[in-house]
């Protein structure tokens, strides 16, 4: 058992085979961080747009999701919605938009929650 030969083709296999598996866990983190950074700024824009005096919550509704179809696809904008509420205490549009998170494999949400917040404007 003191014979060693091929022992460095085996370590090249099981370092390799570990280094895949990282390099592509790495690569569905970056892929899932792009996502969710896409969709929150999206819906602080659309947010932003439709907290206008002149604007409407439909108005940053479609903001958001012409910004989300840019960047991402049409996968990622078929549920957008626009409320007005409070934020800290102030009166603020809130934009909500709800897709898809792509993961591969059962780890973690299949779905992803984000919301844009934006100062109501007013005339007074």
């Amino acid at each position: 058992m003191r014979d060693e030969t091929g022992s460095a083709v085996a370590e090249f296999v099981m370092v390799t085979a570990l280094l895949t598996l990282l390099i592509l866990a790495v690569l569905q983190l970056g892929l899932a961080l792009l996502v969710r950074n896409t969709l929150v700024d999206a819906a602080a824009e659309g947010a932003r747009l439709g907290a206008l005096a002149d604007s409407s919550p439909q108005e940053g509704v479609q903001r958001t999701v012409d910004l989300i179809e840019t960047a991402l696809g049409d996968v990622y904008a078929r549920d957008v919605t626009a409320a007005t509420g409070s934020y800290l205490g102030q009166p603020a549009m809130i934009v909500t938009v709800r897709a898809p998170l792509p993961l591969v494999g059962l780890i973690g949400p299949s779905a992803l929650e984000v919301h844009g917040h934006a100062a109501v404007e007013t005339l007074d």
